[in-house]
């Protein structure tokens, strides 16, 4: 439990195959299902303050009360998971905390002296989400997300799904 931040409620990491690493979850590790974004619809996203047209899929899936997720840029613009990955780094790259009173919790950690490395929107206002610059080694960003709209029914509708899951239809599409 982070004093700061609460409990972590999502593992992130960034992979170079989607589709080879849900397989590695669902075969070697026994969980899913994955839910796969192909092409995620951000509102906007930003890089180290700048505008970014970061291109991304995601796949989401829980084991146990903690979210997996699994991200792969599809093109070459600034990101921090472009920078992960041109570092040699290809796993886990963030831990996510979630809130439904984001802007306190946004606002609080600025005040600390933490710094923003990207942060978007994806959905609405409440769909914001931001990643502090905190990377001393690999699998070290934090970042909060909002999850007082419609992202956090769907992250709930995931857990519930994995936590009655039988195997079946591990991979399954949804629309962004």
């Amino acid at each position: 439990m982070s004093r700061i931040f609460g409990a972590v409620r999502q593992n992130g990491y960034v992979v170079r195959d989607i589709r080879g690493a849900m397989e590695h979850w669902v075969k070697v590790l026994g969980v899913g299902p994955w839910f796969y974004i192909d092409r995620v619809k951000m509102d906007y996203f930003r890089h180290r303050g700048q505008e970014s047209n970061a291109e991304v899929s995601i796949a989401l899936a829980n084991s146990g009360d903690l979210q997996i997720e699994l991200i792969q840029q599809r093109n070459d613009a600034p990101s921090m998971y472009k920078e992960f990955l041109d570092a040699g780094s290809e796993g886990l790259q963030h831990m996510s905390y979630w809130t439904t009173d984001y802007q306190k919790l946004y606002d609080g950690a600025l005040a600390l002296g933490y710094k923003v490395g990207q942060e978007g929107q994806i959905g609405g206002e409440q769909g914001r989400f931001a990643y502090f610059d905190t990377e001393a080694h690999p699998g070290s960003v934090v970042e909060i997300s909002d999850i007082s709209g419609n992202k956090g029914r769907f992250f709930e509708h995931i857990r519930r799904v994995a936590a009655e899951w039988g195997g079946s239809h591990p991979i399954r599409d949804v629309k962004s």
